[in-house]
């Protein structure tokens, strides 16, 4: 059994590394997150310790390394917003623990190497977690891909559209603020980024086409496959036929073929945090890519289009506006 500590307790994404810690048999000894909305962890772990101040948590921790082997923190869970990642990251590091953060590790790519040099220097190791990558039909679309690629050096036409719609709260959290979340394609980008380029490789060639508030997108050359992509925040862009008080839609098409995977997501962090355990979870070499490229497409300026580039909604969005 191993000992957690867990950072962003009230946040939306910690009851599935709740429900991960106790399904792998591990417990919680101690959390934090400054605003007390916690009663959640009564359902998995009721005798951890609970801080609202992260300095009295690090003193925590400090003191559970120096005086108790038996509630020593070995892991450090990590789901504050995306800017606190690294600096809790570098806390788990020197209170002699492994880290499991969330995506994005970091936002500035730089970062990674600060904190791979941590790592040998305090002997502890960082993971994230890269769920769709243990997602069983995402494994089994990657198998089937490598094989079709090794047989004939196949080359694709890849369609990513993600429409999460979000109310007036977004641009007043934190994940409206750019500075602090990465914007759009950092914070509900990334993980379809990082999926594209396990499947078919990092990218020769990056394009921006739409960067706006609600909305941005682009295309990819990648070494297998060339990918329009766009993502929304804005309820507009869903589908005519959807389901109503469905507001969430995702679609990858591969060569006109819908990618199938609405399902299996119960229990991808269990799966993360059992890879982890066994040694062979996502480390900071995994995540490098993804976070290189959404801080490239932060950074650029929209780029001139070639013919069949460019993703259908763009296209829409741009005759709506020009009928105006």
């Amino acid at each position: 059994m191993y000992n957690f500590a867990l950072t962003g307790l009230a946040g939306y994404i910690a009851p599935r590394h709740l429900k991960a810690i106790k399904e792998t048999g591990n417990r919680l000894v101690a959390a934090a997150d400054p605003h007390d909305s916690v009663g959640i962890i009564d359902s998995y772990f009721p005798e951890a310790s609970f801080f609202t101040e992260v300095e009295r948590f690090d003193r925590h921790l400090e003191k559970l390394r120096r005086e108790s082997d038996d509630l020593k923190a070995d892991y450090l869970t990590i789901c504050s917003p995306n800017h606190l990642h690294d600096a809790h990251i570098r806390l788990a590091l020197r209170v002699d623990a492994h880290a499991i953060c969330e995506k994005p590790l970091v936002i500035k790519p730089w970062n990674l190497d600060a904190l791979q040099k941590l790592e040998e220097e305090y002997g502890k190791e960082v993971y994230t977690v890269l769920q769709l990558r243990v997602h069983p039909d995402l494994i089994e679309l990657k198998n089937q891909l490598d094989r079709q690629f090794k047989d004939n050096g196949r080359r694709y036409k890849v369609r990513l559209t993600y429409i999460t719609s979000r109310g007036m709260w977004y641009r007043y959290s934190w994940k409206g603020d750019e500075e602090k979340s990465g914007g759009i394609v950092t914070n509900i980008g990334i993980h379809f980024f990082d999926l594209l380029m396990w499947l078919f490789g990092t990218p020769q060639t990056v394009e921006l086409h739409h960067r706006g508030e609600e909305r941005v997108g682009g295309f990819l050359e990648l070494p297998r496959a060339d990918v329009e992509w766009f993502l929304s925040l804005n309820s507009n862009d869903l589908p005519d036929d959807m389901t109503p008080g469905q507001r969430t839609w995702r679609s990858i098409t591969v060569d006109e073929g819908e990618v199938e995977f609405s399902t299996g997501f119960n229990d991808l962090h269990t799966r993360v945090y059992e890879k982890t355990l066994a040694g062979e979870g996502f480390r900071i070499d995994d995540a490098r890519p993804s976070i290189e490229l959404v801080h490239n497409l932060r950074s650029m300026d929209e780029t001139t289009r070639r013919d069949g580039t460019v993703h259908p909604n763009i296209t829409e969005l741009e005759h709506a506006a020009a009928g105006r």
